[in-house]
């Protein structure tokens, strides 16, 4: 391994979205995992607030949270060698409907400064210095973080487009840009992202997406239960099922058109989903939400796997980490055509922009599927590890002398 692509023996401070405890898969707790082989990594959960607190109080990880703010347990957790994960022993407060930004920007202050304040009491407990802090796309409660943290390196980590969705658009269109300017570098995960933080702080960087590999690549699967009645040929997508990503319309056309082949969607529906004229069509199966654990199976008995994408600016630079996944597996893909997915993805996977041109791939998927196409697709995506992921990090951060 070159010496710009590795870092060792640093204390790395993780905070963002999604929770150690999150159920779906998470590019945070992977990087995490892949830092602490040579790193001592904290993993940091955002602080309970006031609104969650109150309207979900009896769900166990808020009673958890809850017990730990009031002193009766623990909130640092070891998770193995050089990992531990904290949830903070305090509660900051559900400001985001204010809509005034000088108001919201000194209760942001305040939230942060809570939320650093215990951060630091467990940074002193480890005894970790001259910390990395990686910000995993949270522009609000990790705003002020680096000023209140000091860390020797800052990094925001972008991994979506955050700002046309309702909760992040109010407040992040002014934050986000300064979070972005203020940081040390910034790294993301696809090529779009990278250009867009870089429009604020030239040490932007495309460090490309890992892929939890070691489950797709099995021998054999057993066929789930659920799927087992369902004829062939099976035409399937994994993942949340969200009218802000996922094209409902699109798949209406090709499961009215082609309804001989089975639609298979596996994973958890928002409302629009849930009240789509989909749940009409008899060739169109809802098998609901799976761990993570159990995908492989899933994606294994399908004939060709999709990702039909609805364009927009939350997905137009996302980088879908199903796509590698479908592909570790050695199935063919057809996906909705980006800038991104055409540069990353076009030597692999089927790219279109309309219903007509999916029934066409998906009609040249199934016919012209081979052996050798299956082993080209699994050598491609075993290329997108976390390993190498993490090494364009550190290459990232090497840079800053």
């Amino acid at each position: 391994m070159a010496s710009n692509d590795m870092i060792q023996g640093r204390d790395i401070v993780m905070v963002g979205q999604q929770p150690w405890d999150v159920e779906i898969g998470s590019n945070c707790k992977n990087i995490a995992v892949e830092f602490s082989k040579h790193n001592r990594v904290l993993y940091v959960n955002s602080p309970l607030d006031r609104i969650t607190l109150y309207r979900r109080k009896q769900e166990p990880k808020v009673q958890k949270r809850l017990k730990i703010i009031r002193g009766r347990q623990d909130g640092l957790e070891k998770i193995a060698d050089n990992l531990w994960t904290y949830y903070p022993d305090e509660m900051i407060e559900s400001i985001n409907w204010i809509k005034s930004a000088g108001l919201f920007n000194l209760l942001n202050k305040r939230n942060n400064k809570i939320f650093a304040q215990s951060i630091q009491k467990v940074i002193k407990q480890l005894g970790f210095k001259n910390i990395i802090l990686f910000n995993d796309n949270d522009i609000f409660r990790c705003f002020y973080l680096k000023d209140n943290l000091k860390p020797g390196v800052s990094i925001y980590y972008s991994r979506d487009y955050l700002l046309t969705v309702d909760y992040w658009k109010l407040h992040g269109i002014a934050l986000e840009p300064k979070l972005i300017a203020k940081s040390d570098l910034c790294a993301a995960n696809s090529t779009y992202l990278a250009d867009y933080c870089r429009q604020y702080n030239q040490k932007s960087y495309y460090v490309g997406q890992g892929c939890d590999l070691e489950i797709f690549s099995k021998d054999s699967y057993a066929v789930p239960g659920d799927i087992k009645p369902i004829t062939k040929p099976v035409i399937g997508y994994v993942g949340a099922l969200q009218s802000l990503r996922l094209d409902i319309h699109l798949l209406y056309c090709i499961a009215t058109e082609k309804p001989e082949w089975q639609i298979v969607l596996v994973g958890p529906e928002d409302d629009v989903f849930r009240t789509s004229d989909l749940h009409a069509l008899p060739n169109v199966h809802f098998l609901g939400s799976k761990s993570p654990e159990q995908l492989p199976a899933y994606i294994n008995t399908f004939d060709v796997c999709l990702n039909p994408q609805v364009i927009n600016e939350v997905t137009r630079g996302n980088y879908p980490r199903k796509i590698d996944e479908y592909l570790a597996m050695g199935k063919p893909v057809v996906a909705t055509e980006t800038a991104f997915m055409k540069t990353v993805f076009s030597n692999y996977t089927y790219l279109c922009n309309t219903a007509e041109e999916y029934v066409a791939a998906i009609e040249t998927a199934l016919t012209e599927n081979s052996p050798a196409l299956q082993q080209e697709r699994k050598t491609f995506a075993a290329s997108h590890s976390w390993e190498n992921n993490v090494k364009e990090i550190y290459k990232a951060v090497n840079t800053l002398g």
